[in-house]
């Protein structure tokens, strides 16, 4: 949830920037207020729903745009990659911070917490509709993070930063539309993360069941203090590096395994105490070592800083065509197209 607030007030904050006649150091179009107004309006009426099964019409309106801005990372990486200087071994595999990047990525993956939550509010639930929904979500996820990662690293190779968006211009108004994609996005899957957090307090404080009364202020509480720890922290790449060896790697690797090896009755010889053999001291080690290197060797953050290539003598967006942005919005297009 932080580093959702995080997205939304650093993303939609350069949006309103743009607007014609608005001096860039407003304080009404800074992230603070952004965040706060964003909680406001947006993410605390959407998490006061009880059922988890009334955000799926949003979350289709969050997959669409997923599409979109798919489509403008992929664009700018034709007509700006050229642009921007490689850096030095760019293409060297596994430096020391790669443990880091595992951690990342489990936390992109993670749906463990949320799983029971959206099986029960399949119509009817059942352990083959739900294996079949996992493996098409995990699949269709796993590639479009592949396609972010692989055209966002092939554009600003070692300047590649947490939030991608941090390094395209801000002059850019194609990325500019794409910010404000992203933004409406991370707002709108916000919600899913609060009725986990929610759903944990009830079952441990109070049985499984709220009053009215005490839904609404433990969510209202939940939010808060997400929204206030958001607004001390101004950087993606650490929350997320945190997140990720901190909750993801046990909840991926570790607990669901050590579960299973306490719990099965199978064989130490079949294949699945095999895997969690293995999967156990992985998940061990990316926890130690990610958090470790994440407070030794935190990752460079640029928040708010015009890269260099964005400056006149370097490069400039004006530049591009009319036929380039052309182009954009029919691969913008396509992509939602094939998405669906």
């Amino acid at each position: 949830m932080i580093s959702y607030n995080i997205i939304a007030g650093d993303t939609l904050s350069k949006v309103f920037q743009r607007i014609p006649g608005v001096d860039p150091e407003n304080l009404f179009v800074g992230r603070h207020f952004i965040i706060m107004i964003s909680t406001i309006t947006f993410t605390l009426p959407l998490s006061l729903y009880r059922d988890i099964a009334k955000l799926g019409k949003i979350s289709l309106i969050s997959t669409v745009l997923t599409a979109l801005i798919l489509g403008i990372v992929i664009t700018r990486m034709v007509s700006l990659g050229p642009y921007v200087p490689k850096t030095d071994d760019a293409w060297v595999f596994a430096k020391p911070n790669a443990i880091q990047a595992v951690g990342v990525m489990s936390f992109a993956f993670i749906c463990h917490h949320n799983s029971f939550l959206v099986y029960s509010s399949l119509e009817e639930p059942t352990v083959a509709k739900w294996s079949r929904i996992i493996h098409i979500s995990i699949v269709v996820s796993m590639f479009i993070c592949i396609l972010f990662a692989t055209c966002g690293y092939l554009t600003f190779t070692g300047f590649t930063q947490g939030d991608l968006f941090e390094n395209y211009c801000r002059s850019d108004n194609l990325v500019t539309f794409g910010r404000c994609c992203y933004g409406v996005t991370v707002l709108l899957t916000y919600p899913m993360e609060c009725f986990v957090t929610r759903e944990v307090i009830a079952n441990v404080f109070f049985g499984g069941n709220l009053s009215s009364v005490f839904h609404v202020v433990i969510t209202v509480v939940i939010i808060t203090i997400a929204m206030l720890v958001s607004l001390l922290i101004d950087c993606l790449g650490i929350v997320l590096e945190l997140n990720g060896v901190l909750c993801a790697a046990p909840l991926i690797f570790i607990i669901p395994s050590a579960c299973y090896l306490k719990l099965s009755e199978e064989p130490r010889t079949h294949s699945d105490k095999i895997i969690s053999c293995v999967m156990l001291p992985i998940g061990a080690v990316v926890m130690v070592f990610g958090f470790v290197m994440a407070i030794i060797n935190p990752q460079d953050c640029t928040h708010g800083q015009e890269m260099f290539y964005c400056f006149p003598d370097n490069f400039s967006l004006t530049n591009i065509s009319d036929s380039h942005f052309q182009l954009t919005t029919q691969l913008s297009i396509l992509n939602i197209s094939i998405f669906r």
